[in-house]
C-alpha cells in the first residue's frame, strides 16, 4: 500500500525493532540513507541494526556508523517488529531479507520501483536521492538534526546527484545540502575519502581505459570485463565515470564479472533513460544511472547489452 510521508514515519514511530537494508552493490545514497535513518532512529531509542548483503564502497568508511553495519548470516533468523528496505525495491536485497521476520517497509527514489500491494511503500521518483527523503522525513520524527545524521545525508545528495552536477540537482537538494554543512559536515572530507583510490587500482584503471569500446556509430561507450580482467583489477568504483566523459557518448557502461555467468552492469546516459533498459534485464535505477545483473555467457551479456543499447538510442532519434 502506498504510504504518505507522514504514514511512513508513524510506521517507524510505532516501531521499537529495527532492521534497515539496502540493495546489493550499494553506492552513498544506499549507505548514507540507512545510516542517517539509523542515527535518527536510535535517537529515538530504538534498536537500529543495519544489514546489507554485499561489499561497502571502502570510501565511506568516513561515515559515522559505518563500522556497525553488517553482512546477513547463513540461516539467519530474526524477529523484529519492522524491516525497512532503502533506496531500492525489496528483491535487488540479496539474501539481507532471508530469516528475517516482519513487516516490511519500502522508501524508494526510484522510478522503477512501482510498488507493492503486499507491503507498505513510499516512492517518490521527483527526489534525486532517497537521502531527499529521509531529510523530508526528519520533519516527522521528533529528532534534532545531528552531525551524525547529517554526513551520511549529505553523502547520498552529493553520489546520486554527481556531486550536483547532473541534470537531478534541483534547488531543493541545494537547500537540503546547505542545511548538513550548517551541521557541521564538511565536504571536503567526503569527496577526498570518496575519491581515494589504492596506487595500484590507478594504475589497473590506467590499464582498462585503453580497452574502452565504443558502438551505436560512436553514441555509446563501454568496458566489458571477463573473469581474468576483473580478478587483476582492485576495484571498479568510479570507472563508469570515465567513460560517460567521452565526448559525444551519451551512453556509458561497465560490465564487469560477479560469479560464473553473472556480470555486473553499470549504465550512465546523458539524455537516454537508462533505467529503462536495467529495467528490461530485472535492474532498475535512475533515467540517468541504473544497473542490473545479467546470467548469461560474457559474449552473450556483452552482444544483449549493445543490441538493447543501440536500440534505445534509435529510439530516441525517431523521437
Amino acid at each position: 500500500m502506498m504510504l504518505s510521508l507522514k504514514e511512513a514515519a508513524d510506521r517507524l514511530l510505532a516501531a521499537k525493532s529495527l532492521i534497515l537494508t539496502a540493495h546489493v552493490h550499494p553506492d552513498g545514497d544506499a549507505v548514507g540513507s540507512s545510516l542517517a535513518l539509523a542515527a535518527a532512529l536510535k535517537q529515538l531509542g530504538k534498536s537500529v541494526r543495519i544489514i546489507i548483503d554485499d561489499d561497502l564502497p571502502s570510501g565511506l568508511k568516513v561515515l559515522p556508523g559505518f563500522d556497525r553495519i553488517e553482512r546477513p548470516t547463513e540461516g539467519q533468523s530474526i524477529q523484529v517488529d519492522l524491516l525497512v528496505v532503502l533506496d531500492t525495491e525489496p528483491d535487488r536485497t540479496g539474501n539481507a531479507m532471508q530469516g528475517i521476520t516482519a513487516p516490511v517497509l519500502n522508501i524508494d527514489h526510484h522510478v522503477t520501483n512501482e510498488g507493492a500491494d503486499n507491503l507498505d511503500f513510499y516512492v517518490d521518483g521527483d527526489r534525486a536521492a532517497t537521502a531527499e527523503i529521509m531529510y523530508q522525513l526528519l520533519e516527522f520524527l521528533p529528532v534534532t538534526l545531528t552531525r551524525d545524521i547529517a554526513m551520511p545525508l549529505y553523502t547520498g545528495l552529493a553520489t546520486d546527484t554527481g556531486f550536483f552536477r547532473f541534470s537531478n540537482t534541483t534547488p531543493f537538494t541545494m537547500r537540503a545540502a546547505a542545511k548538513m554543512l550548517e551541521c557541521g559536515v564538511k565536504p571536503n572530507e567526503i569527496s577526498e575519502s570518496l575519491e581515494a583510490r589504492p596506487y595500484e587500482e590507478v594504475i589497473g584503471y590506467a590499464k582498462v581505459i585503453q580497452t574502452i569500446e565504443r558502438f551505436a556509430d560512436g553514441h555509446a561507450a563501454g568496458i566489458f570485463l571477463d573473469k581474468e580482467a576483473r580478478e587483476n583489477l582492485p576495484g571498479t568504483d568510479g570507472l563508469v565515470g570515465s567513460v560517460r566523459v567521452i565526448e559525444g557518448v551519451d551512453v556509458a557502461i561497465v560490465m564487469k564479472w560477479s560469479e560464473d555467468n553473472a556480470y555486473r552492469v553499470s549504465l550512465r546516459s546523458k539524455g537516454v533513460d537508462v533505467s529503462r533498459i536495467a529495467a528490461s534485464f530485472g535492474g532498475g535505477g535512475h533515467v540517468r544511472a541504473a544497473g542490473c545483473t545479467l546470467r548469461m555467457s560474457f559474449a552473450d551479456a556483452k552482444s544483449s547489452l549493445q543490441t538493447a543499447i543501440t536500440a534505445a538510442l534509435q529510439s530516441e532519434e525517431q523521437a
